[in-house]
């Protein structure tokens, strides 16, 4: 076997005996085969690893995290124990700076102010975006004023107030009415009042709140892709209390913030934080090479999940897209692109080398080939896309990780058409072959095989026995 196949077999990672160095393990890398080790990097047992779950579910009872859920996050706690473990020792004169490149509805980057470092996000998603700077500048309002609008808000839904000049978005289009005619009424009543809040800040909140619970009173669901509610089973709702909905979660904001101001109130400096709504890889006008000391992230994973289209109706109802056109643009931007994008294009090719990779895009290709483009020949290109991405990414990070800088990304696997891709060790490969130190690869959890990824009516294939799981992948600037 030659040298440079050698170095492209998937890794086990293995702890080597000696000194540890700023807190961190020290690791050596052979290529016998593709284990994984559970280490704890802590010294505090947490589920046999140095992890708490990554699961977005525990935000639910956070706050500030609780505001907005996201099918695409991981817990706070996981992130904090990640500070605890490599910011713990960190010795430069100025604060920490994190980074999120895919900050999502900002879990990282809030977590990072409530400590007290610096951070700074890049969504390309504009609800998101807008749901992670509603956060990080609810530490600088005054909540007594946020709580005077929430008032006035009240009277206007107990006088049942009549929208005057809100109409819905033209050009939003859906199989059904996505609100009932009396639901709707309501809906634009709230935006039209959140239209004379002359305060940008609290009309971002006001907006974060309603896109949150939106989906709740409308004809869809997210079962757990936006659809229609009989889709999944369910009844249309012909009539809701939308401002009493609404009405809470803006109480539970209004709680939340006050107890953000108690919390930072006995911290000598709050963290500075930025969120741009800009994809990473175009980052480099705005990031500064050799600048962040923590990248704690999750990218998309490779599952084909639609987060573009599942924000749709809060992107359209908040006025932050007007038409089909600007919503393609975003599609077309995010990491690793969809399977619905790339489907048609020529076949791809890898922008990197690797083995065991293109030994397996070859034998996707020739799965239900008869189908092209929605066959495997259409997945393949899904697949090559995505990791090409990735590859890109990890050229980005590398300028902007100062030396030593430390970089956590939660991945998991992915099983397409019957194929298992595991996602995480040939992430941990192409940082490598980017020049930068594989720490561990660190598995966190397991999950079900869910029948979207393996036996829905595109995605058919080969049955897989294989678990989706979640694994870290922790790398280190030279």
């Amino acid at each position: 076997m030659s040298s440079t196949a050698k170095m492209l077999l998937y890794r086990q990672i293995i702890p080597t005996e000696g000194r540890v160095s700023e807190g961190l393990p020290t690791y050596a890398v052979n290529s016998r085969g593709s284990s994984q080790l559970t280490l704890d990097f802590t010294g505090k047992p947490r589920n046999g690893n140095g992890f708490r779950d990554p699961a977005f579910a525990d935000n639910k009872t956070q706050p500030l995290h609780r505001w907005v859920p996201w099918i695409a996050g991981f817990s706070a706690q996981f992130v904090q124990d990640c500070f605890e473990t490599f910011l713990k020792n960190h010795r430069r004169k100025s604060a920490p700076r994190v980074l999120d490149p895919f900050a999502g509805v900002g879990t990282t980057l809030v977590q990072a102010v409530l400590n007290g470092f610096d951070s700074i996000g890049f969504e390309i998603n504009p609800y998101a975006a807008l749901a992670c700077k509603a956060k990080l500048n609810s530490g600088k309002l005054d909540v007594e004023t946020l709580a005077s609008y929430v008032l006035k808000y009240k009277r206007v839904a107990t006088n049942g107030r009549r929208h005057v000049a809100t109409v819905r978005p033209a050009e939003f289009e859906t199989r059904i009415p996505f609100f009932s005619l009396s639901v709707e009424e309501q809906v634009l009543t709230f935006l039209d009042f959140v239209e004379s809040i002359p305060r940008p800040d609290i009309a971002d909140l006001f907006r974060v709140a309603f896109g949150s619970v939106m989906v709740s009173f409308s004809n869809y669901t997210y079962e757990p892709s936006l659809g229609s509610r009989p889709g999944a089973g369910k009844p249309l709702i012909d009539r809701a209390d939308v401002h009493s909905t609404i009405l809470t979660k803006l109480s539970e904001i209004v709680s939340d913030i006050r107890w953000v101001k108690e919390r930072v109130g006995s911290r000598p400096a709050e963290g500075k934080a930025q969120i741009h709504n800009l994809d990473f890889l175009d980052s480099t006008n705005v990031l500064a090479s050799s600048s962040i000391d923590l990248m704690v992230t999750s990218p998309p994973y490779m599952n084909n999940y639609h987060y573009v289209r599942n924000t749709r109706p809060q992107l359209f109802w908040l006025s932050l897209i007007s038409s089909p056109k600007e919503l393609r643009k975003l599609e077309e931007a995010n990491f690793g692109k969809y399977w619905q994008t790339v489907r048609d294009s020529k076949p791809l090719t890898l922008n990197f080398e690797h083995t065991e990779l293109a030994h397996t895009l070859v034998k996707l290709r020739q799965t239900r080939e008869e189908k092209g483009p929605y066959g495997g020949p259409g997945w393949a290109n899904y697949v090559t896309t995505y990791f090409n991405d990735c590859s890109r990414f990890f050229s980005v990070l590398k300028r902007v990780l100062v030396r030593g800088g430390v970089g956590v990304i939660v991945i998991g696997n992915s099983i397409i058409q019957g194929h298992e891709i595991k996602t995480d060790l040939i992430l941990a490969d192409i940082a490598r072959q980017s020049g930068l130190s594989l720490l561990a690869v660190q598995p966190l959890r397991t999950k079900r095989v869910g029948a979207s990824i393996t036996s829905s009516a595109v995605r058919r294939g080969n049955k897989s026995k294989a678990t989706l799981y979640e694994s870290a992948v922790i790398i280190r600037k030279k």
